[in-house]
């Protein structure tokens, strides 16, 4: 055959070897707004560092790898002893030894730490979503175990450490160590107080033995698991190591790993309890009360973990539409194709605006804040989540055929999208949630309506819609079968309010128009036509 045959044009440059951090600039303009300046120069050095591995080939070949290769579990070693020990492509291991050596669990130990970590791990899990798992729960440990500041003092410098130290030994002898939770059974999924595991008492004060299951155990490997079972005096959490203090082995049996959608260089277990050792943090009868905290940290990291999705889904479609022509011209000078990628563009960063707002609200402590993160995080869950899944397959439609095919790391997107909307409770946990701290807690709801009232005045669509709002909590008949419009209503004028204050004018005048003012359709591209909308594409389209 001739060679003339095989010559290949108009195929765009992969995106490879660009600063993912500093071509986000939703994420560049949040994190100087929110992070002390005296701060700043130091967190974009380490951010921009991040940015640049996350978006090199290397990086991006270590996530391709550790989903080819996924994880394997071996039950029993060649003699038949169980060893319940769980092998992965040495890929997944450099992707989470990068993580950890930037800090992604060392949120709790450094000035502006959510802030700087949210952004990292929007940044890095762009490279590959299936670590993320891990150290989102070894961040979010920290504050359930410093409800016991003995146990605190011991491993929260392990849990914020800068060092991987892969491998199961006894945790006093690791220079770091990962964390794991374990909530959920067969027979209860998001209803925890469901749960059948039993906790026997022993004669050393705060000690148990555990007898049951766990249907969803992420990240087996991990080198201690927070975990809900039913003492006497109630549902308790525990701290079961996976490797005892002499050395011996904890029973931790695992049954099988999950064959999952998406998410697949991340090991998610079945793992059976009989007579494992545990330690009980905080009273009994107060589980959920005790790891609430840690279910709020993971929350937050879904709603991160998504937008990242969605920020690299927008990255991919306008990169490709910037260098492929069509019908005699670039895509991304179409006016459909604008409006689908503008469209996209203003979903991506309403998400990031959101994300980062949560995180700066956790830096800062307050009372205030604490009750505007009530609420919030359970709305934004809801919310972002559910928008990842539509980013991600309009995103990949915009590089048509060859966004169906796996090279392109778009199906390995969409097969991610949908994670975060069920990990730590499904659209209806988060949307029951809501309901539950609006009846319950005042502050909450105030502090939220203070939050979105700061842009009040400034675009009379997002004012329509905060009165709407209002009289959509002032009518609390048959609230329940109404929550989830009710908490899309309010993600949105939180969005729209965030918007108004800190995007430029095209952005946030296309959001309202959009999703606040009701001149939009049922699929994306469906923006007015007079709108900016080459100015929001320019924005969202990654330079390299």
């Amino acid at each position: 055959m001739a060679a003339s045959t095989h010559t290949v044009t108009n195929q765009p440059p992969p995106l490879v070897g660009y600063d993912v951090y500093a071509a986000d600039h939703a994420l560049t303009e949040g994190v100087a707004r929110h992070l002390d300046a005296a701060l700043l120069d130091e967190t974009r050095m380490e951010l921009s560092e991040l940015g640049r591995a996350a978006g090199s080939a290397q990086a991006q070949e270590w996530g391709v790898l550790a989903n080819e290769n996924g994880p394997v579990l071996h039950t029993h070693d060649r003699y038949g002893h169980r060893i319940d020990e769980v092998a992965f492509h040495p890929a997944w291991d450099r992707l989470l030894g990068h993580a950890v050596s930037a800090g992604l669990t060392a949120a709790w130990s450094r000035p502006g730490g959510h802030l700087r970590r949210a952004a990292g791990f929007l940044v890095w899990t762009q490279a590959e979503a299936g670590h993320g798992c891990p150290l989102s729960m070894t961040h979010a440990a920290v504050p359930a175990l410093r409800r016991d500041p003995e146990l605190a003092a011991f491993w929260e410098p392990l849990l914020t450490s800068r060092t991987y130290d892969p491998g199961l030994r006894p945790a006093a002898e690791k220079a770091g160590v990962l964390f794991g939770m374990g909530m959920t059974e067969k027979q209860g999924g998001s209803d925890v107080r469901a749960n059948t595991t039993r906790a026997e008492p022993l004669a050393e004060a705060g000690t148990y033995l555990l007898t049951g299951h766990k249907w969803f155990c992420s990240a087996p490997m991990s080198d201690a698991f927070l975990v809900l079972a039913q003492a006497p005096d109630g549902l308790s959490c525990f701290l079961v190591p996976r490797v005892l203090q002499d050395g011996t082995r904890n029973p931790f049996a695992l049954q099988r790993l999950k064959d999952k959608l998406g998410n697949r260089s991340n090991a998610s277990s079945e793992v059976e309890f009989d007579g494992t050792w545990a330690r009980r943090i905080g009273d009994e009868g107060r589980g959920v009360r005790t790891i609430i905290d840690m279910v709020a940290a993971t929350r937050l990291d879904c709603v991160l973990g998504s937008a990242a999705t969605m920020r690299q889904a927008v990255a991919q479609a306008t990169h490709h539409a910037a260098h492929r022509s069509a019908f005699g011209g670039l895509l991304a000078d179409k006016p459909l194709m604008r409006n689908v990628l503008a469209d996209l563009a203003l979903e991506s960063e309403a998400a990031t605006t959101l994300a980062l707002r949560l995180a700066a609200a956790y830096d800062d402590g307050s009372e205030a804040e604490q009750a505007f993160l009530r609420i919030a995080v359970p709305v934004a869950k809801y919310w972002v989540t559910k928008r990842c899944t539509a980013v991600a397959a309009e995103a990949l439609e915009c590089l048509g055929g060859n966004g169906y095919v796996e090279e392109s790391g778009m199906p390995r997107l969409l097969r991610e999208s949908p994670l975060n909307s069920l990990w730590e409770g499904s659209g209806n946990v988060q949307a029951l949630d809501v309901l539950r701290a609006i009846g319950r807690e005042p502050a909450a709801l105030n502090a939220f309506l203070s939050e979105v009232g700061l842009a009040r005045g400034a675009d009379h669509r997002l004012d329509g819609a905060i009165k709407q709002l209002l009289t959509d909590l002032a009518d609390l008949d048959g609230i329940e079968a109404r929550a989830r419009r009710l908490v899309e209503r309010m993600a949105l004028v939180l969005q729209g309010s965030l918007l108004l204050r800190f995007a430029p004018p095209e952005v946030a005048d296309a959001f309202c128009a959009s999703r606040l003012g009701g001149d939009w359709g049922h699929a994306f591209g469906t923006l007015p036509h007079t709108l900016d909308l080459g100015a929001v594409v320019e924005r969202a389209t990654p330079e390299v």
